[in-house]
């Protein structure tokens, strides 16, 4: 995935207009994964998320919930972190837009570094406003006369804002990515930047009046107005390092980043905006942006109208949050729509989780402790190569096939050998059998450790003390 020795790995930052829904939740445990194995690979990883927090969703939702804006900020971020913490996500950072410490600053740095470029101009705008993505849209954008990825009618806006130069990059942009100094990943997703490049790019507001919006970042040098949504949010990826801090050392280690994780819906702004500030203010592009599709349920996008939305803290009440992570990981390809129901979710659990892993690790040890075999202290760790290489292209369904394939060896050779049962006829020979099966579930705990950490730490120490699990892994739901 990347050459050297640390990795810088962002995921969106979420709008804390509601709690998070599965598909944020996909996002940020897709990015664990990919963080954990890099450290697993001996990589100083740094790993950062957040809430993007000057938007006119969150100000909308908290006069509707009644509350100060901070305030309720205050309480949907400690449900982000609520559901990142049961989810074991291990971030190292995450970045509030609101706080003007970790923030502002480098927000306030990579304008300055823009207008000094000259790619500011302040005019005079009417259009259609998108309140969903926080952005100007145009009539050939709408669906019905709705925005399609919000259903809403736009608003119509009349306002003099400060305005980024973004077209006149759209060559460049386009150059980096057909050379592959940017990867987008998948090819789908690099096909469609492109043909929105091949398109060009059109001149994007930054600012809107300090008097209608609440929330913001003062422009430098003009306070009749405030920074707007994805120019204050975008610079998040290297605010958070400290860039336009007093210590940069962070931004000096781990910038460029290895890879931006996102959803499909804000690609143009990451593979359009994003990469036209970096280049007007000088600073180095990220090497990758992976690009995730989204989680349906029943084949139908979740919705709370159709009665299919799912909550991940239910599934994790229900199940856990290991049970949760697998699901992602093994049944949700980062690169195509994947399908997600409280029928199919137990139908997993119950057949590769209970029946799977719990059971055969259950198997292994009982027959290891009940005839004194222990692991073999020499063991080689070297994960299969078609794991490596799934990890190294993003595609992490594929790294779980390889665990599932390792696991249903391991049954097949208890049913072939049936150590259980020569252990009464040749013991020296079902204890070789039970100390190979041993390193296989070995083997398969240490390829679950990005996907499951707490399941992989719970089953090496159970190999390493020579014991029993003393409940099921994965008691089945019935």
């Amino acid at each position: 995935m990347s050459e050297g020795t640390t990795f810088y790995i962002t995921t969106p930052i979420f709008y804390p207009n509601a709690n998070l829904h599965m598909g944020h939740a996909y996002s940020t445990t897709l990015s664990d994964i990919i963080a954990r194995y890099q450290r697993l690979q001996g990589k100083e990883v740094y790993f950062l998320t957040g809430a993007d927090e000057n938007a006119g969703t969150v100000v909308r939702a908290a006069k509707k919930a009644g509350q100060e804006t901070y305030m309720y900020l205050d309480h949907i971020v400690a449900n982000f972190k609520d559901l990142f913490s049961k989810l074991e996500i291990s971030y190292d950072q995450f970045i509030r837009t609101s706080d003007e410490t970790a923030h502002w600053s480098g927000a306030k740095e990579l304008w300055n570094r823009i207008a000094k470029a000259g790619d500011f101009e302040k005019r005079s705008y009417e259009g259609l406003y998108c309140v969903g993505h926080e952005s100007f849209i145009t009539e050939k954008d709408l669906v019905d006369g709705k925005c399609p990825d919000h259903n809403e009618v736009p608003q119509f806006l009349k306002e003099e804002n400060y305005f980024f130069k973004l077209s006149k990059y759209t060559a460049n942009i386009k150059e980096k990515i057909e050379k592959g100094e940017l990867e987008i990943v998948p090819q789908t997703r690099k096909n469609e930047i492109l043909a929105l490049l091949e398109r060009g790019l059109e001149d994007v507001s930054f600012s809107r009046p300090a008097d209608k919006v609440s929330v913001g970042i003062p422009i430098p040098n003009d306070p009749t107005q405030k920074m707007y949504v994805w120019c204050d949010a975008l610079a998040n990826y290297i605010s958070a390092l400290g860039f336009g801090s007093g210590d940069p050392t962070l931004y000096e280690k781990f910038w460029p980043a290895d890879v931006h994780v996102i959803g499909k819906d804000i690609l143009r702004f990451h593979a359009g905006i994003w990469l036209g500030m970096l280049l007007s203010a000088g600073l180095p592009l990220p090497k990758k942006i992976l690009v995730h599709s989204f989680i349906t349920s029943g084949g139908k996008k979740m919705s709370k109208t159709l009665g299919n939305v799912i909550d991940p803290q239910q599934l994790i009440g229900e199940y856990g949050s290991e049970a949760v992570r697998y699901y992602l990981a093994r049944h949700i390809s980062p690169f195509e729509d994947g399908d997600l129901t409280v029928e199919r979710f137990k139908e997993v659990y119950n057949g590769e989780l209970a029946n799977g892993i719990g059971n055969l690790v259950s198997r292994v040890l009982k027959m290891a402790v009940t005839n004194g075999v222990a692991i073999p202290t020499e063991h080689h760790e070297i994960l299969p190569l078609q794991y490596s290489e799934a990890f190294d292209h993003y595609k992490i369904n594929d790294a779980c096939e390889v665990i599932w394939r390792k696991i249903q060896e391991a049954d097949k050779h208890i049913q072939d050998k049936q150590p259980f049962k020569l252990i009464k006829t040749n013991p020296e020979e079902a204890k070789k059998d039970i100390a190979l099966l041993l390193v296989d579930v070995w083997k398969i705990a240490v390829m679950l450790e990005p996907l499951m950490p707490s399941t992989s730490a719970t089953i090496q120490t159970l190999l390493k003390e020579n014991r029993m699990p003393e409940n099921p892994l994965f008691p089945r739901k019935d």
